[in-house]
Order: C-alpha cells, then structure tokens, then sequence
C-alpha cells in the first residue's frame, strides 16, 4: 500500500466515523456519540500549508522523571497513568491530527504539555501519523512539572534554517520557573522565510491577578524579539502561536504584546491577532471554565504575514468527536482526559486551533 492510498484510507476512517482504534471508547459515559468532522476539504497546493497548534494538556510518559514534579502520571502514581493509557492519549492525539489537516495532514504542528522528547517519538512514530514523516523541534525546559513546548514539521513543506529555546528568567522572582520560547525559522513552501514563534505562557494557579506580572513579563520578552525581526526586515512574516493563558484583550496580550484585534490600517510593526476573525465570542472559544468558553489559543501574525491569510483565516476546531455534554454547566466542553481524578479517556481540555496560509 503505497503513501496515497495509507492516507486515504486513514482520512476515510476519519470521516466515516470508523473508529479501528479506539474500540473501548464506549466503556466512557462522557464521550458524545456523534460521528467525527472536519474542515472543509479542499486540497491543498504547493505554495498552501497548514498550520496547527494544540495544547494537548499533560502529554506524559510513564517514567519518573527525578528532575521533575511528574509523579502524578507514572506507573503507579495518583492518576493511574498507565501504558495503555499514554498509548490511548497518543492516538487520540493523531486522530485529531488527521481529522484537522482535511486532504493532506497540517504541515506545521506546535505542541504545549508535552514531556519530552519520547512522546513526541511516540506520537510520530508509533501511530498512523507515522507515514508522514514529521520532524521533531524539542528542547527541554525547566518548567517544574516538566512540561514543554515542541514544533512538528513536514520536511517536504518546511525547511528548518535556525532554532532556539529562549529562556524565561522573571527578575521580580528569580526562583520561579516556566517554559521556554520555542524560535524556529525556516523556508515555507520552498518560497518564503516564515519565523515561528511557540509558546505556553505561565498559567493562572496560584490566583489570576497575582500571575499578570509573569505573563506580562513573557509578553514584553516576546515582543522584544518580534521587534528585533521587524527592525532587520520589516516584511519578515512571523506566526505567534501558543497557550497564552490571557484573552486578547487581557494586558498581556493588548499592551505588552501589543496584539491589534483589528486588521485595518496595521503599520508594518504591528502584530495581528487573528482570533479576531475567528468569530469568538461566549459559547465560542479552545477552553471552558463552568459556562464560559475562554480564546486563550492564540495565532498572531506579523502585517506582512496577514498577506498570506485573511483576517479570518484562523479557526478553532470544534468537531464533535472533541467535544461532550457539560451536564453541570449545560452545552458542551471539551472531552478531556480526565474528569477530575476520573480516567474518561478523550482528548484534552483545550480545542486545537489552525491557519491556512498561500505562499
């Protein structure tokens, strides 16, 4: 069976609802019976590519880690993490994967709460996304529980000219820790430069205003380096992409970052959110805490980049597969892994987000 026909079977699996490796799912009460979707297919060319971030919420193996707070998923631990189920979250993950890319698997994947570097081999290696080829950009952080970032590429699509990990050291507490910048540049489409930028910026544990300074401080840091781009080349097209734990219209985002929720008019230092054209709103969003949806996946393109997209070329991904009933809060959530301390096998608690650009 040759690459075509391997991945048209895999995409009709997909569509169909068919689901070969996941036959336990409807032990799981939580899980929507409701058949998979996807984008619209429309083929894409050459000089098109897809681009996908997702938080895939503690992708991690089951091997303690002595450098880092993973306790709770070992072999043995409190959450009863086990091989069967890392191997479940892995092909939960390249089904979403399939399903998000339409004719052709996304291009370019930016990856949050990931372990290390031996998921990431699981997850191209050992499931159906393994015909595809993806190259792996990782780099570990000092994050404490030892969560990072990662990026995914297709070398026929992406060639990778720099990387970098840029650190995070808050002067106000020098002895907290997060995760890194991912920095990757690379030529898209064998056409243009396109830098990258992937984040997981600090999280609200421990009290929402009490965090602002630490976003607002990886904000700044971010934007620095976006400046330092524009200044070199001012048509260099950059893709933030990333949990930022903050809203666009939260400071870090707004002010420090300084991320515009329109399109019109941007100077060509500005930076554009495009959840702006993603049509969010409160019962639109990648996460829901109780009844609100929250926008805190972001794609955020330089003025030159916006030229390779609309406004409104980023969505979020809500098939239903990805989705559940929220009996307490009423609509839907996110089908996640756990429910509380409860093994109910979905997905993640955040909905993956993509931008279709043309080079």
């Amino acid at each position: 069976m040759n690459l075509i026909t391997k991945f048209l079977f895999l995409l009709a699996i997909t569509l169909l609802g068919v689901n070969l490796v996941f036959a336990q799912e409807d032990r799981f009460p939580y899980k929507k019976p409701v058949a998979a979707e996807t984008p619209v297919l429309q083929k894409r060319t050459e000089a098109e590519m897809r681009i996908m971030f997702y938080n895939v919420e503690n992708l991690f193996d089951v091997v303690h880690d002595s450098l880092k707070a993973d306790n709770e998923y070992v072999q043995g631990g409190m959450r009863g993490w086990t091989y069967d189920r890392m191997r479940r979250k892995l092909l939960n993950i390249s089904k979403v994967v399939i399903a998000l890319g339409g004719w052709s698997p996304p291009d370019i994947i930016g990856l949050c709460e990931v372990e290390n570097r031996n998921v990431l081999y699981g997850l191209t290696l050992d499931t159906p996304l393994e015909v595809f080829k993806y190259r792996i950009i990782h780099y570990e952080s000092p994050d404490p529980r030892g969560i990072d970032v990662a990026l995914l590429y297709r070398p026929d699509k992406f060639r990778v000219l720099y990387q970098s990990a840029i650190s995070v050291r808050f002067p106000f507490d020098t002895a907290a820790r997060t995760r890194d910048i991912l920095f990757v540049k690379g030529i898209a489409c064998n056409r243009d430069t396109l830098n990258i930028f992937v984040n997981h910026w600090p999280s609200k544990f421990g009290g929402a205003s009490a965090t602002i300074p630490k976003r607002n401080y990886v904000a700044s840091l971010l934007r620095r380096q976006t400046d330092s781009l524009l200044v070199v080349n001012p048509n260099a097209n950059i893709l933030i992409m990333g949990d930022l734990n903050d809203s666009p219209f939260d400071e870090s985002v707004s002010k420090k970052l300084q991320a515009k929720m329109d399109s019109v008019d941007l100077q060509y230092t500005d930076l554009y959110d495009m959840l702006a054209g993603a049509g969010i709103s409160w019962k639109k969003g990648t996460i829901k805490f109780r009844e609100e949806w929250e926008t805190i996946d972001h794609m955020i393109v330089s003025r030159p980049l916006l030229s390779h997209t609309t406004p409104h070329g980023m969505h979020i991904f809500d098939a239903p597969f990805l989705l559940q009933d929220d009996d307490a809060w009423f609509g839907e959530k996110p089908f996640r892994t756990y429910y509380g301390a409860k093994y109910i096998g979905g997905y993640s608690d955040h909905l993956p987000v993509y931008l279709d650009l043309k080079f």
